[in-house]
C-alpha cells in the first residue's frame, strides 16, 4: 500500500477520477484500526473533525495546490488548531486556537491532517518507548522499537496511513525512526521551517522534520512548509542556491566522507554492521568515492547535547510541571530533564567555547567533500531491551546523530538495504546548513539507484520509477566549474586569481574542435582569446577549475575586456562556463590555433 501513497501516485489517482479524498480518508481510518498495537495515534481526527478540511478542497484547484488531498500526520508537540497538543503528557495538554505555521502552510497547499502522532514525552528520546500512550512499535515488526521521539509520525507513513508526516529533530528524532521504518527523513537546516506552534525541547536547536517515502516527496513537502517567520527568533530565510528549483538527480562522481572502521560502532548488532558494509559496496557502484575522516570531534560535540549544559533548555521547557507536578512526567524523561536546572552560566560559556573549536575541526574535514555519510543508527533494539536499559541504549542510538544541530548542519536519512531478517537499514547524508536540496538530490540518486520497496511493501515491489521521478540533472550548488585557456592555467601568472579563491584543478582536457585561438595584443600579462568557428575550428587544450560559488562573482567582475565568461563546448560534448573573447578584441591579435593551446604557444616562443 505504501507505494500508492506517494504524492505523485495520489495526485494521478485524483486526476483520473479513481479516488477522492473522502474515500482515501475513510480507507485510512479503516486500516488504522488494524494497527492499534503500534500505538501510532494520540488523537486521530474523527469524521466530523476532518470534514472542514475535505470541504475546503472543493474551493481549491488541484493544479495550483501541490498537496491537494495528500494526508499527513503531525507529531503531537506541534499544534493543529482545535485539537489538543499533549507533547506525550496528558497533564500538559492544551488546545490551540491556531495551527503551527508549518502545519497551516501545508493545509493551505491542500494537505489533510490525519491525526496527532505518538512520541517520546516532551520529545526526549530516540526510541519511542517513553510515552504514556504506549511504546511506539516498529512498522515491520512490533517487537522492535519504532525509533523516536517521532515514533508515530514515522510508523504512520511506513504503514501507508499518511503520505508524509511532521516530526521534530533535536538529537536525531527525524532520522532514527526513518532508518528503522524504511523512510526518507529530512532534518532541515535549523530555522528553515518555522518553530511557531512547536512545543520546545531545546529552543535554540529544535527543528521540525519531514518523513516521506521518497526524496521527491520530501522536497515537495519542504517547498510548501519552508518560509521565514518573523515571530520565530530562530527563523532563517532560504538562500537561492537551496531553493526547490535546485532539487533533482545529482550528477557525476561524488566524494563522500565516511567514518574509519575503528570509530564505527554497531553495539553488537552484526546484522546492521553487515548492512552498512553492503551499503558502501552498493554506493561504490553509483560513483561514490569514499574518503575517511576523523569522527572524534563530531562525537565530542554530540556528547555536549546531553552531558553538557544544553539539557537546561529541556528543563526550561518543562519547568512548570517539574516544579509543581514532577510525578506526572515519565520517570526516564524526568531523570534526564531534572538535572537541567543545575548548570551555571559559566558552564554554558565553557561548553560554547569548546563547541566552536570542535566546529572548526569538523568543518575543515568536510572541505572538498560533497557530503559526509554515516550509519543512521548502529543498532536496532527491541522494545523490551529499551524498557530494561532506557538510558544507555538510547544514548547509543544517538552516536551518529546528536552532533548535527549543535554544529548547524543539515542531514537526510535514506533507506539503503534490509537485514537478512527483513528489517530496514539506512544511512544519513550530512552537509553544511542550507545544503538541504543538495543532500535530497543525492538521496534521490541513491533511491533511484537502489530501487528499494517504499515503506512496508513486499520485497520486489519497488522500482526506480517509484522511488523517484525527478531526473533533471543537478550539480553541487556550492561550486562552479570554470574553463581557463591562458594566463590562468596552472603555474601561469594569473593562476593566483583561482587558487587564492579556493579553486581546485578538476581536469586538463580539450575543447570540441570548433575554436580558434589568438594571442591578443598588449600585456603583460599576455593573454589569448578563444573564438568559436564551427567551420575551421580546432580542439584547444584547456583546464577546468572548480571554484567556490561564493567567489565566482568577484572573479568574473575582475575579467578585463575583451574577455568574458560564456559557455564553451568540450570534447565530450558537454558545455562549461569559460573564457571567451569578443570579436573586436582580435584587432592586432595573432592567430595561434595551430599550436593547439596556450602552453604550446609559449613553449614555441621560449
Amino acid at each position: 500500500m505504501s507505494s500508492k501513497m506517494t504524492i505523485a501516485r495520489l495526485r494521478a489517482a485524483y486526476a483520473a477520477g479513481t479516488l477522492t479524498p473522502t474515500q482515501l480518508m475513510d480507507d485510512i481510518r479503516e486500516r488504522s484500526a488494524q494497527y492499534t498495537d503500534r500505538n501510532i495515534w494520540i488523537h486521530q481526527l474523527t469524521e466530523a473533525e476532518l470534514q472542514p478540511y475535505l470541504e475546503a478542497l472543493e474551493h481549491k484547484a488541484i493544479d495550483s495546490h501541490p498537496l491537494w488531498g495528500i494526508p499527513f500526520a503531525i507529531k503531537d508537540n506541534i499544534d493543529l488548531a482545535g485539537i489538543p497538543t499533549t507533547a506525550g503528557c496528558p497533564e500538559f495538554a492544551y488546545t490551540p486556537s491556531e495551527s503551527a505555521q508549518v502545519v497551516q502552510q501545508l493545509i493551505d497547499a491542500g494537505a489533510i491532517p490525519v491525526g496527532k502522532a505518538n512520541l517520546d514525552q516532551f520529545a526526549t528520546g530516540l526510541n519511542g518507548t517513553r510515552s504514556p500512550y504506549g511504546p511506539g512499535r516498529n512498522a515491520f515488526d512490533p517487537q522492535y522499537i519504532s525509533g523516536g521521539s517521532s515514533a508515530g509520525s514515522a510508523v504512520s507513513v511506513a504503514l501507508g496511513l499518511a503520505s508524509f508526516s511532521l516530526g521534530t529533530d533535536t538529537a536525531g528524532s527525524g532520522r532514527v525512526p526513518a532508518c528503522f521504518n524504511n523512510l526518507v527523513g529530512l532534518k532541515p537546516t535549523r530555522g528553515l521551517l518555522s518553530s511557531t506552534g512547536l512545543v520546545p525541547a531545546c529552543r535554540s536547536l529544535d527543528c521540525i522534520s519531514i518523513f516521506a517515502l521518497t526524496a521527491d516527496d520530501a522536497n515537495e513537502v519542504l517547498a510548501c512548509a519552508e518560509g521565514f517567520d518573523e515571530r520565530d527568533g530562530y527563523s532563517r530565510a532560504n538562500p537561492f542556491a537551496n531553493q526547490s528549483r535546485h532539487y533533482g538527480y545529482r550528477q557525476g562522481a561524488l566524494k563522500v566522507g565516511i567514518i574509519p572502521a575503528a570509530q564505527l560502532k554497531f553495539f553488537g548488532d552484526a546484522a546492521y554492521e553487515k548492512a552498512y558494509r553492503e551499503t558502501l559496496d552498493s554506493l561504490s557502484g553509483l560513483e561514490f568515492e569514499f574518503v575517511e575522516i576523523d569522527y572524534e570531534p563530531f562525537n565530542e560535540a554530540a556528547l555536549l547535547l546531553y552531558e553538557g549544559p544544553w539539557v537546561s533548555e529541556r528543563y526550561i521547557a518543562c519547568q512548570p510541571l517539574i516544579d509543581e507536578k514532577p510525578e506526572v512526567i515519565h520517570p526516564v524523561v524526568r531523570a534526564i530533564i531534572e538535572p537541567g536546572g543545575r548548570p551555571l552560566a559559566t558552564d554554558l560559556f565553557k561548553a560554547q567555547y569548546r563547541l566552536e573549536v570542535l566546529k572548526q575541526k569538523c568543518l575543515a574535514q568536510m572541505e572538498g567533500l560533497d557530503c559526509l555519510l554515516t550509519p543512521t543508527a548502529g543498532r536496532l533494539f527491541t522494545v523490551e531491551e529499551l524498557l530494561q536499559e532506557p538510558i544507555l541504549y538510547n544514548s547509543q542510538l544517538g552516536y551518529y546523530t546528536n552532533f548535527m544541530n549543535l554544529l548547524d548542519m543539515t542531514s537526510v536519512a535514506v533507506p539503503t538495504t534490509f537485514t537478512d531478517a527483513g528489517m530496514p537499514f539506512g544511512i544519513t547524508l550530512v552537509g553544511h546548513h542550507f545544503s538541504d536540496r543538495a543532500l535530497l538530490s543525492i538521496a534521490n540518486r541513491i533511491q533511484q539507484g537502489l530501487a528499494l520497496p517504499l515503506g512496508v511493501e513486499p520485497a520486489g515491489k519497488a522500482s526506480a520509477e517509484q522511488a523517484g521521478r525527478h531526473t533533471n540533472p543537478v550539480s553541487n550548488p556550492d561550486w562552479i566549474d570554470v574553463l581557463v585557456c591562458g594566463a590562468h592555467l596552472e603555474g601561469l601568472p594569473l593562476n593566483w586569481q583561482l587558487s587564492e579563491r579556493g579553486a581546485v584543478l578538476k581536469q586538463a582536457t580539450a575543447t570540441a574542435p570548433v575554436y580558434r585561438m589568438y594571442a591578443l595584443a598588449g600585456g603583460p600579462p599576455y593573454r589569448p582569446g578563444l573564438v568559436l568557428d564551427e567551420a575551421e575550428g580546432a580542439a584547444i587544450d584547456v583546464e577546468i577549475w572548480s571554484m567556490p560559488a561564493a567567489e565566482f562573482g568577484s572573479f568574473v567582475a575582475g575579467i578585463p575586456a575583451p574577455l568574458g565568461i560564456g559557455k564553451v563546448r568540450l570534447a565530450d560534448g558537454s558545455s562549461v562556463s569559460g573564457f571567451i573573447c569578443e570579436p573586436y578584441g582580435l584587432q592586432g591579435a595573432v592567430e595561434i590555433t595551430r599550436f593547439g593551446g596556450w602552453r604550446a604557444y609559449l613553449t614555441s616562443k621560449a
